[in-house]
């Protein structure tokens, strides 16, 4: 279940976009920095001092990542797409360096606070990430049916570019041509890993094609009789109606609107899109039907284990991630066993499964009236579980939650909901985004517990915090760590029976589905990246384990094929959390305070997980006896 936080940096599987890009700028201006720690330095802290210099630094990132910028409510370069190309990437490593050698030697860090330290950890340890994953360029795939710019472009214009006047709406077809300038750079890299060995599975070569006809489809890409408007000059027309209805445009200057998008959409977003899906066709005979991992590349092994790295914050081995996944499979098991029998059914587990995935109690009818009850429920759970937060949490986020259904141009039958953040200043709510093309892929005793996930107290609550934040620079409060994020989005699940939810067994069981689903990925990603596992291996040990409707396991089975590593993060983090929160108990006793744990863990963002268990273990002590 993605954020959007994640989701950018997976625009391209690149660091090219990743929301934390630094600047094109590499130069250096070492008389302004000394001119600015001088006069500084006699009269504020070292820390203080330090904060100051990431807000600089965080304000050069952000000026070379128009798509953050957007993200975060913010107008300028709104008429531009981030620079996609190998030598931007290059670039943005370099100052990303630079900034690492000023860090480095410009302050004493026996002087910060312990605040102040994460801070200055995190930001090394991001340039150290990025700069271990530069080997490993050629092993990433750039477009895939999960993630890919073919169709995060549409998605981000569509729901995040603000048209508020006549200069948004330009900027927007502006914009229309940078996508396509970042699809012909990004198609460029996908030519060279081809070239060098590195292809996704077929199904992927099939999403990437689909999507990009879905955007191409449609009027005024076709004049067909009975043509509906493709998903781009929908959003457009909407968009510029909007203006002339609140007098901000006269209906001369719609005219002209509409006339400059047209001829974008065929001058530069039509052609980009039809030579995507011209080269897909035509390279899609190299590809298999029945994947294994990455450790069949050229250096595969190496990548997975970066990937590993990357998505868990640990040193974890692929054979010790695995080992931990079979057993937390085990136990679940035995949960769910428990479960089974307390609601007197008679059968194994096998047949309980087959009960639940086919009995019509736990589906919503596939219809309209049926997408909106999904919807209206999981309104209805997260309403339930607000009231609970002042209990459980001292600080909670200001930013509002909607819950909507994915457009129909990336829809996929049984893929992940996921949420994407509002703007830090809450003008632009959080949306939890749920798959509802076929409801027998979405059964309601699982939803519960998704809800949980996706909004309060999973991930809108992290994240809106984190954006909120005043207390650590501002490049802290859009960190992302996956293992952070996922983790504290699987442990607000088990968190939210503690709170009073899942009053029903069906719905207790859902969550433990929703667990197993976690603990299988451990397995499943690390027998098809290391032991050579098969598509049709990992979905058969799906199947035995869990009563997950099968398009839902394809779909999960193959994003892990597509995004090595990424899912393994989930467990990894709440297990991690859940260690973290024993312990503090244990050192505290009496003195333990559940809204004072998550105000810690929430308190400073992101971060990866040995950082946390060092912030926890600060604050643990602070709660001793002097």
């Amino acid at each position: 279940m993605r954020t959007l936080i994640a989701l950018v940096g997976a625009v391209a599987c690149l660091s090219a976009c990743q929301p934390n890009s630094p600047s094109q700028n590499i130069s250096q201006e070492p008389t302004a920095v000394a001119a600015a720690q001088g006069v500084t330095q006699n009269n504020i802290s070292e820390s203080e001092r330090l904060n100051q210099w990431f807000a600089t630094k965080y304000e050069e990132q952000l000026q070379s990542n128009p798509i953050l910028l957007t993200f975060l409510g913010r107008k300028e370069k709104n008429d531009q797409i981030n620079d996609m190309s190998v030598a931007f990437e290059k670039k943005q490593l370099a100052w990303q360096a630079a900034t690492v050698a000023e860090l480095t030697s410009n302050f004493d860090y026996e002087k910060l606070t312990a605040e102040a330290k994460i801070s200055y950890d995190i930001w090394i340890y991001q340039y150290e990430q990025a700069k271990a994953g530069q080997q490993f360029n050629k092993n990433g795939y750039v477009f895939t049916q999960f993630n890919g710019i073919q169709s995060f472009a549409a998605e981000f214009l569509i729901n995040f570019h603000q048209v508020d006047d006549l200069s948004d709406m330009q900027a927007y077809i502006k914009r229309i041509k940078g996508i396509s300038t970042a699809i012909d750079q990004l198609l460029v890299r996908a030519q060279e890993n081809s070239a060098a060995g590195t292809r996704p599975p077929k199904f992927a070569y099939e999403g990437v094609i689909e999507q990009s006809n879905n955007l191409i489809t449609g009027v005024p890409f076709s004049q067909a009789e009975g043509a509906i408007d493709s998903p781009l000059w929908m959003d457009i027309q909407r968009k510029i109606t909007t203006l002339v209805d609140a007098k901000k445009i006269t209906a001369a200057q719609a005219s002209s609107l509409k006339s400059d998008a047209k001829a974008q959409l065929f001058k530069s977003f039509l052609p980009s899109y039809q030579a995507l899906i011209t080269w897909f066709e035509s390279d899609i005979v190299n590809t298999v039907s029945n994947p294994t991992g990455v450790s069949t590349q050229k250096n595969g092994q190496a990548f997975y284990d970066y990937m590993l790295s990357a998505s868990t914050t640990t040193s974890l081995s692929a054979n010790e991630i695995h080992d931990i996944g079979v057993a937390e499979v085990a136990r679940i098991t035995e949960e769910m066993i428990e479960i089974k029998d307390r609601v007197g059914f008679e059968g194994d587990l096998a047949a309980f499964f087959n009960f639940i995935k086919t009995d019509e109690q736990f589906f919503y009818p596939n219809t309209d009236s049926g997408r909106q009850g999904y919807i209206t429920d999981t309104e209805e759970y997260l309403d339930f579980i607000n009231e609970q937060l002042p209990e459980y949490f001292g600080i909670l986020p200001k930013a509002g939650l909607t819950v909507k259904r994915v457009e129909a141009f990336r829809e996929q039958d049984g893929a992940a909901q996921h949420y994407h953040p509002g703007t830090p200043d809450g003008s632009r709510p959080g949306v939890y985004y749920a798959h509802l093309s076929d409801m027998s892929a979405m059964p309601k005793n699982e939803m519960e517990g998704v809800a949980y996930h996706e909004g309060n107290p999973g991930h809108h609550m992290q994240i809106s915090i984190a954006q909120e934040l005043t207390s650590v620079p501002q490049f802290r409060t859009q960190a992302n760590f996956t293992a952070y994020s996922e983790g504290w989005g699987l442990y607000a699940e088990l968190l939210a029976k503690e709170m009073g939810a899942y009053q029903d067994d069906f719905s207790d069981f859902g969550r433990l589905v929703n667990e197993m689903w976690r603990a299988v990925r451990l397995v499943v990603d690390t027998g098809l990246h290391t032991k050579g596992w098969t598509e049709e291996q990992a979905i058969a040990y799906f199947k035995e384990k869990t009563p997950i409707a099968e398009e839902a396991i394809l779909s999960e089975v193959r994003r892990y094929l597509v995004l090595p590593g990424q899912a393994t993060s989930y467990k990894i983090g709440m297990l991690k959390i859940l260690a973290l929160r024993e312990s503090a108990k244990q050192a505290l006793g009496e003195r333990f305070d559940i809204r004072s744990f998550h105000d810690t863990v929430l308190g400073g963002g992101a971060m990866p997980l040995a950082i946390l268990e060092r912030r926890v273990n600060d604050w643990v002590s602070s709660q001793m006896p002097k």
